[in-house]
């Protein structure tokens, strides 16, 4: 997630996300079609097995189509972002990025927030669809 820091001020945004990943898809959609056919999501999904190994999520024709576009594309970033931002509110701090419980008292016991409320578990389908594929 940190690569998608784009002012390196150690706080992701929902916009510096989908911002950056609208430049790689426009990078990787060379014919400009809005659609990443076989041979380019065979190339993505080989590039990020590299680069990241176990922790990969290949793309996926999610509605099967023969097409990767922009929200099949995006959905397991967003999808991430969505686990990490804890507290819901369209940002993903460093303290968000820590493991579950690190610093936040008792091993086994869960943070919560102002409210009460534990954290992680705010109701992402309430918030708008937001808790499903990019706009």
């Amino acid at each position: 997630m940190k690569k998608y820091d784009a002012n390196n001020d150690r706080i992701i945004t929902r916009e510096e996300l989908l911002t950056r990943l609208r430049a790689d898809f426009a990078l990787a959609d060379t014919a400009r079609t809005g659609c990443l056919g076989d041979v380019q999501v065979l190339a993505i999904n080989q590039q990020r097995i590299a680069e990241d190994q176990s922790t990969a999520t290949p793309l996926q024709d999610w509605n099967q189509d023969g097409c990767v576009n922009f929200q099949e594309f995006a959905t397991a970033p967003v999808s991430l972002f969505d686990q990490f931002d804890r507290d819901g509110d369209g940002r993903i701090t460093a303290l968000e990025l820590e493991p579950r419980g690190a610093g936040r008292g008792a091993p086994g016991e869960a943070a919560s927030g102002a409210d009460g409320e534990e954290a992680g578990r705010g109701g992402r389908g309430g918030r708008g669809g937001r808790g499903g594929p990019p706009p």
